[in-house]
């Protein structure tokens, strides 16, 4: 009876994670197939509706960054309650009501409830998966892109089906209410109450900061694809459907990614081999979209799919990498996650406003590339010797950065 338990229990865990990590994307996907509409309704230029990405993706970064004392005060429990409540409130607010206005507030209010989970997944992984922390991480972020690319795929299709756009956003109030539900009447096994008290101190230390940077920067092309790669092929006589559809195709290779490459990371310690694979796809696929947009766009988005897929979670799991506690793990990880995404932020952003100035999206393709070739220089640093050798004399329940790290 003991051992069916346990199963079960494992079953209830790794349910609550997919559930969880399939309603944190579809804030900020819903929004681009159905852009044309929403732009033609509300008047929002090209430069404005990026905000839609941006300001969700900002609070994403501000709630991340106050992650340990939100979690002090809340708790995992209620904390991703009140995150689920938010994101649900969010859609409902989005399918009644149809002003610019209300979709930048409800922008700001999804963003922070996926913000809120987003800051206490890592540490509820990194306690709850103690032998299968990269699997359940890749698991997590394969959910995570796998809702983004549901909600790219279907929104149109809700929203055609009932000759409204606010439908296509509205609708993801089903998954967050299910996953409320889930949440609360299956919780984690050997869930454990919030202590108080601070064991890292992220601000002060070099390799966090270094950490974040390279956290932000190998994940923006995907806010910029999110917000702007269907309305790339609307431009080019796609209709939106077509053009969500590629954004789901993208989706499938981001959740294999997100899967596989966990799992060979599981393997090994250094991740700084298939960092470099997964950054070199991602230059591949942008370079193809400036080059070849309609010659082989499938093969393009594939690229970039599976690159952008990897990268998320392996850069996740580099994070956790570097500390040894659960805690410990759960802070820097929020503060990488808070700094990256106010950097992922600036990306929709900017992306709309180089649309703007020059009428096309080239030179912000263009712009992801430079980047992502950076990081490939920059990957080398993340050597498991400039870390693991510092965790073996750590003591108990500290950070394993130095603040010379």
């Amino acid at each position: 009876m003991q051992p069916a338990r346990t199963r079960l229990r494992s079953l209830a865990s790794w349910a609550l994670i997919i559930a969880l990590g399939l309603n944190l994307r579809p804030i900020l996907s819903s929004i681009s197939p159905l852009l044309m509409e929403i732009r033609g309704d509300t008047g929002m230029s090209f430069q404005s509706s990026a905000w839609l990405t941006s300001l969700p993706v900002i609070c994403m970064g501000l709630v991340a960054l106050l992650g340990v004392r939100i979690e002090a005060r809340l708790g995992e429990r209620r904390g991703v309650a009140m995150g689920l409540l938010m994101i649900l409130g969010a859609c409902l607010w989005r399918l009644m009501g149809q002003q610019a206005e209300v979709l930048l507030i409800t922008a700001l209010l999804g963003g922070a409830g996926v913000a809120l989970i987003q800051a206490l997944v890592p540490a509820l992984i990194k306690r709850q998966f103690k032998q299968q922390v990269a699997l359940a991480l890749g698991v997590y972020s394969a959910s995570l892109m796998g809702g983004g690319g549901l909600a790219a795929l279907l929104s149109p299709v809700v929203a055609g089906h009932f000759s409204h756009w606010q439908a296509g956003l509205g609708v993801w109030l089903l998954p967050a209410l299910a996953a409320l539900l889930m949440w609360w009447l299956l919780p984690f096994a050997g869930f454990t109450p919030r202590t108080h008290g601070v064991s890292a101190h992220p601000w002060r230390n070099r390799r966090a900061w270094l950490l974040a940077l390279y956290f932000g920067l190998v994940n923006c092309g995907y806010m910029s694809m999110v917000a702007w790669l269907p309305a790339y092929y609307l431009q080019m006589d796609w209709s939106a459907t077509q053009s969500g559809s590629l954004l789901a195709f993208m989706t499938i290779f981001q959740v294999v990614a997100a899967l596989v490459m966990p799992a060979l990371a599981q393997r090994g310690t250094d991740r700084r081999p298939l960092l470099a694979v997964s950054l070199t796809a991602q230059a591949l696929g942008f370079l193809g979209l400036v080059m070849w947009p309609l010659e082989a766009p499938h093969v393009w988005v594939a690229l970039i799919g599976f690159g952008l897929g990897a990268c998320f979670a392996l850069s996740l799991i580099l994070t956790l990498d570097h500390c040894r506690e659960p805690r410990a793990a759960g802070q820097l990880a929020a503060f990488v996650q808070g700094i990256g995404f106010l950097i992922n932020a600036i990306s929709p952003w900017l992306t709309g406003w180089l649309r703007e100035m020059t009428g096309s999206f080239i030179s912000a393709w263009w712009v992801l590339i430079v980047g992502v070739v950076s990081m490939l220089i920059l990957t080398r640093v993340f050597s498991p010797a400039s870390y693991r050798e510092q965790a073996a004399v750590e003591p108990q329940g500290s950070s394993v950065l130095s603040s010379n790290a």
